[in-house]
């Protein structure tokens, strides 16, 4: 720790104990408020208020040592380090009681799927069908050994 920290923590340390020994010498309790208030006129209801409010004046103190806790610099890794959920994922997609249908799971993709049109999906091109053709084999045949004969 520095010499300030130090210094200032005997420093809160000496008003406390300054400030409970002018309670005890001061028989009223509105002597000693109005001791621990300063000298403006303005205000002397508010300080007061804020005095004898559950927490007091120590609110304006929020910097002292008093309060603070040390922890070990291993304690406050492990808790800011992420702890893995990869386990009880794998474990709750695996199990069968979760299971999904399929066309519940083609209908939810087709609900979630955007308005516009460049985010629709492409339609499945339709096959064409097989081209028949009007001649039958035996007609091809016909013709082969008529064409080819005459060669």
């Amino acid at each position: 720790m520095s010499a300030s920290l130090i210094r200032r923590g005997l420093e809160l340390f000496s008003e406390k104990d300054a400030v409970k020994h002018a309670q005890k010498k001061s028989g009223s309790r509105r002597s000693a408020l109005m001791k621990r208030i300063g000298t403006d006129k303005q205000g002397v209801q508010k300080q007061i208020r804020q005095i004898q409010r559950p927490g007091g004046s120590s609110r304006r103190n929020t910097n002292s040592v008093k309060d603070k806790h040390i922890r070990s610099a291993l304690d406050e890794y492990r808790k800011k380090q992420k702890k893995s959920k990869l386990g009880l994922n794998l474990k709750y997609f695996l199990s069968t009681a979760n299971k999904t249908q399929s066309s519940h799971a083609t209908k939810i993709v087709e609900q979630k799927s955007s308005r516009r049109a460049c985010h629709q999906p492409d339609r499945p091109a339709k096959q064409p069908a097989a081209e028949e053709s009007v001649f039958t084999e035996d007609e091809f045949q016909k013709f082969q050994k008529e064409y080819f004969s005459n060669l």
